[in-house]
């Protein structure tokens, strides 16, 4: 597929850091869409009057943040658009409805009783109050995303699988009367495993995005805590950093 990738010479940006830019654009606002296939590094620097070398830094860097695959006998193509989710206090579910596309659920496992040590500590559990504990695939268009395990105190609202597999969490606990203040979270990565691999629908020791995340209502509860763990060629999180 031929790309208009516009090059300004004049610009501080480097050349192939304006190309990773102009590629990271077409795939993001759906101009390439997944599986399309790229032009070769060849006829791409030419048309664009670049050197090899500096094409080929471009491609390696899409290729490593997972963009970009190279098929020997194919070529290059492009992987997928990734979810990009801002970071705040909001769903899963609500942000990809927000974006546009079409989410479905799958619930895997769901209980209720006494939290574990760990999560009645990390919830600052009343005594007699017991938990939700569910894991959940979440999907987008058909194609797995995300990996969805939490826990959610029963004092505050019923929840059953057929709601979860209907609603994003985070609905179900707004129409319950939940007013979410705040929430403790953390962003990391890791590995894929033998069980989350097929789940997922990537190779084992394929990079997997992870989250966990404790919400607090507007009443100081801890109201839910969840350990997700997301596709990382399909999947960022999104800041704005400001100087203080």
């Amino acid at each position: 597929m031929d790309l208009n990738i516009q090059i300004d010479r004049s610009s501080p940006v480097p050349l192939y850091h304006q190309i990773v830019q102009g590629i990271e654009t077409a795939i993001h606002d759906g101009t390439l869409e997944a599986g399309s296939r790229l032009e070769n590094e060849i006829d791409l620097a030419q048309r664009l009057n670049l050197s090899r070398p500096t094409m080929r830094k471009a491609m390696d860097e899409l290729v490593r943040s997972g963009l970009l695959v190279r098929k020997r006998g194919v070529g290059t193509q492009v992987v997928s658009s990734q979810v990009r989710r801002h970071l705040e206090l909001s769903s899963l579910n609500d942000d990809l409805e927000r974006s546009g596309k079409t989410p479905t659920t799958e619930s895997l496992s769901f209980s209720h009783g006494p939290a574990d040590k760990r999560v009645a500590d990390l919830m600052k559990l009343p005594a007699g109050v017991q938990v939700y504990h569910f894991t959940r695939l979440r999907s987008v268009d058909g194609s797995p995303l995300a990996l969805m395990e939490n826990w959610v105190r029963d004092d505050i609202v019923t929840i059953d699988e057929q709601s979860l597999n209907e609603r994003g969490l985070y609905q179900i606990l707004r129409d319950a009367g939940v007013n979410f203040r705040l929430a403790n979270q953390r962003i990391g990565a890791m590995i894929a495993n033998d069980y989350q691999a097929p789940l997922l629908k990537v190779a084992e020791g394929s990079a997997l995005v992870t989250m966990e995340r404790t919400a607090v209502d507007d009443t100081g509860r801890s109201v839910e805590t969840g350990s997700h763990v997301y596709r990382a060629d399909s999947y960022s999180f999104e800041m704005t950093l400001v100087q203080r």
